[in-house]
């Protein structure tokens, strides 16, 4: 599916409500997010079988003409082929709405595209494997495009099509208002169900005017962010953000709901070693246990917003690390304390809100040492264990905390380098950014500078990438 591209002066971003359905509705958002996991799984096995067919009467010498034709996969012939054979395979598809299927075939041409991709070469990170069917009791999700997708004036109910009007728990006055004064657009709107709730996002192109002068940064100030485990980050300015923990603090009532569901009849027995039906008291302890990972969630997202809109709103310039996480958290010992702590959140959000608040995000080095140089006279120290909280120079004798020490020498970074000879960088999966980008739809927006160039050469830096990766993890 294209892309949406934002205009000039317009951004895309979401507005999510929980909502209150009746039983009723309930069972139609079950059914319309039922046929999107139908139609995803039963086009897979058939592009599945036809591929095995190929295959077979490849090795039997079949000549390349002759083979069983191809079943395309791109999102058009897809949904050519569903139409084809809707009538039979799905007799219940007037049920729902068109929407819900063709939310299947878009995702599962996401999938088979992200496969060939990285089969090629074309895509860039963790290869990806052949698309796995989607289970009956697995994440219910469906996307609505087209159709009366809005919300009610009375700012209390959302509709959607052929589900009609479903009460929200908050209020949709913010999104209301925006669409009634014309500043926002409705783009589509997504149904899912999390923790045995139901939300609504809407993707809207929202208006908005860079810097405003509500929230103008202070002109001039630089800021560098240093993520940490016992600190969720710590600013140059010498401020310490406290971590929250949140997965820490729900350690001991997860394990207690876990238990009590391990008790109950769930859909396994493992006495004969087949399937049953689960007992509504599983179901509930179940529910009690999603309920909890989605307040642990929650709170470790809100300490991340609250923190990144404080620093794109404050400073014109926020320098982050380019952390390598997927290989921090291969550290046992600390991998549980870094997924509580998140730390790639940091650059996600404010790849998109420097853009919003008019301020520039720029991305340091992965193998530049912050933590062994020092801020004072930049001095790089050839070993740093991770005991050590005190960052000492022998040189100037700068005596600092080690991780205010490394964000001010990433905040330093930026004093090193002219802007006017910034090129593009390469971040994610080989996708340029320039210095100055308006905020895309979806993805890390906002502007991303190229990552700048430090003071230390590289030949330094490679001699110190094992002890400084070690170093990384702790903080």
């Amino acid at each position: 599916m294209k892309r949406y591209e934002s205009p000039a002066g317009w951004t895309v971003q979401a507005y999510k409500f929980a909502l209150d359905p009746s039983d009723v509705q309930v069972a139609g958002l079950r059914r319309n997010t039922g046929a999107a996991r139908f139609a995803f799984n039963h086009m897979l096995r058939r592009v599945s079988a036809v591929k095995a067919q190929r295959a077979a009467e490849a090795s039997y010498g079949v000549a390349e003409a002759d083979l069983t034709p191809w079943q395309g996969w791109s999102l058009p012939e897809l949904r050519r082929t569903w139409n084809e054979i809707k009538t039979w395979v799905a007799p219940w598809w007037a049920e729902c709405s068109k929407e819900a299927f063709n939310t299947g075939l878009a995702n599962l041409s996401a999938a088979l595209g992200n496969w060939h991709a990285s089969r090629t070469g074309a895509r860039k990170g963790r290869r990806m494997g052949w698309p796995r069917t989607k289970r009956k009791h697995g994440r219910r999700s469906a996307r609505f495009t087209t159709g009366a997708i809005r919300v009610d004036p009375g700012y209390r109910h959302v509709v959607l099509p052929r589900l009609g009007r479903i009460r929200t728990h908050e209020s949709t006055r913010k999104l209301a208002r925006r669409v009634r004064a014309g500043t926002a657009t409705i783009l589509s709107a997504t149904v899912t169900e999390t923790a045995a709730r139901w939300f609504c996002s809407f993707q809207v192109a929202v208006k908005r005017v860079v810097g405003r002068a509500a929230h103008t940064p202070k002109a001039g100030r630089i800021v560098g962010v240093d993520t940490g485990i016992k600190h969720l980050a710590v600013l140059s300015t010498g401020e310490l953000v406290p971590n929250p923990a949140p997965f820490k603090a729900a350690l001991k009532k997860l394990g207690k709901a876990q238990r009590r569901a391990a008790r109950r009849i769930g859909p396994y027995d493992p006495a004969s070693r087949r399937k049953r039906t689960a007992s509504n008291r599983w179901q509930r302890a179940q529910d009690t246990v999603a309920r909890l990972h989605a307040t642990v969630a929650a709170v470790r997202a809100d300490s991340w917003h609250q923190l990144t809109t404080r620093l794109a709103q404050q400073f014109t310039t926020v320098v982050v690390e380019d952390l390598h996480v997927a290989g921090m958290v291969r550290n046992r010992k600390l991998a549980r304390a870094l997924i509580d702590a998140a730390p790639a959140t940091l650059r996600r959000h404010l790849g998109y809100k420097t853009g919003w608040y008019g301020s520039v995000l720029y991305v340091a080095d992965r193998w530049y040492p912050s933590s062994k140089t020092c801020s004072g006279c930049q001095t790089v120290k050839p070993k740093l264990s991770l005991a050590e909280r005190t960052f000492n120079c022998t040189t100037c004798g700068l005596s600092l905390h080690r991780d205010v020490n490394a964000a001010r020498n990433l905040a330093g970074l930026v004093r090193h380098v002219d802007l006017e000879l910034l090129g593009d960088a390469k971040t994610g999966r080989g996708a340029h950014v320039r210095p100055v980008r308006p905020a895309p739809a979806g993805g890390a927006a906002g502007r991303e500078a190229s990552r700048p160039v430090h003071p230390v050469n590289a030949a330094r830096q490679r001699t110190a990438a094992n002890r400084e990766s070690r170093s990384l993890t702790e903080r």
